[in-house]
């Protein structure tokens, strides 16, 4: 439990797609500080004693549950809502999968794979990986948002002008992000928390792990934001930097094309160097490496990095 946090919304208090009409289950001042339970991003689905075989009895239209959501007093269209990220309180355990028809390379991984993860709560160590992999640790928060101002219920799954499945893994402790309200006392929610996750999330999971989390919220008024931003309180690679990077590219006139083709390139960059299974190259890939636009002015070809961080088995 959260000492200096004014209230707390239990997990019980969770929902699958957002919507205006869902009441509010908590009123809250701005300036307040809010302690959340928050479900992982398979509802709880996976446990330490978990198979592969689960992967294929996983309830699509319950993913991503989002405690919620909240009324923050005074809140109204046109106002931007500022969330300061306290504090997160991990589980010890966490998930990552391969679900057959998810992420970027769908087409190439078509059979259900799965790794749980074990890591220690308190001190955040690198979680281990396979035989001689360990992961550095982020905790964040990657669904995140208030209600739409569209009436009816809207998927949990993508992201949207008011937030919702962001999946930025620089939403941690101490990040401050700004989301754009449409609706009377915004009616925020969160949830889908990760113990790590690269950019680009590629095989459509991270590790997965349910958390707790305790936000602060206040209020701009008039502030009319277009789109979430945010500002972090520091460097957000050190974690990764100490032992450099391997980088595969993709080229060619088609953004996504060029990240399939970097991504493709690391997996089988990895599969030699440290004799992984294609699967668990693609999860490593999704947990801890980046997805990035190293150019993109330079007609009619683009140019996308992927980069793996060495550190992971150095």
């Amino acid at each position: 439990m959260c000492s200096n946090c004014d209230y707390t919304i239990h997990g019980a208090h969770h929902h699958f797609g957002w919507d205006r009409s869902i009441p509010p289950v908590e009123r809250v001042a701005p300036g307040s500080t809010v302690y959340f339970e928050c479900l992982d991003s398979g509802a709880g689905h996976f446990k330490p004693g978990s198979t592969v075989a689960d992967v294929g009895t996983l309830d699509f239209s319950k993913v991503n549950p989002v405690t919620g959501p909240i009324h923050i007093d005074g809140a109204e269209p046109g106002d931007a809502l500022k969330i300061t990220f306290e504090a997160f309180e991990p589980s010890g355990f966490g998930w990552t999968a391969n679900i057959p028809g998810f992420g970027l390379l769908a087409d190439q991984f078509k059979d259900p794979a799965l790794t749980l993860w074990s890591y220690d709560k308190t001190t955040m160590a690198p979680a281990a990986f396979s035989k001689n992999g360990k992961v550095p640790l982020k905790p964040f928060c990657g669904e995140i948002g208030v209600a739409p101002a569209e009436a009816g219920r809207h998927s949990i799954v993508p992201p949207r002008r008011v937030g919702g499945n962001l999946d930025i893994r620089d939403l941690t402790a101490g990040t401050v992000l700004y989301l754009p309200i449409e609706v009377e006392g915004g009616l925020f929610s969160v949830g889908d928390t990760h113990a790590a996750q690269g950019d680009g999330e590629v095989c459509g999971t991270a590790i997965e792990s349910q958390m707790n989390v305790a936000l602060k919220f206040e209020l701009i008024k008039g502030a009319n934001l277009h789109m979430p931003r945010f500002t972090t309180s520091g460097p957000v690679t050190n974690h990764l930097d100490a032992k450099g990077y391997e980088v595969t590219t993709g080229i060619g006139p088609d953004l996504m094309s060029g990240a399939r083709d970097a991504v493709s390139g690391m997996i089988d960059l990895l599969g030699k160097q440290y004799g992984l299974f294609a699967e668990e190259a693609y999860m490593l890939c999704s947990v801890c490496g980046d997805l990035r636009i190293s150019e993109i002015v330079d007609m009619p070809n683009w140019v996308v990095s992927f980069y793996f961080p060495r550190v992971v088995f150095e």
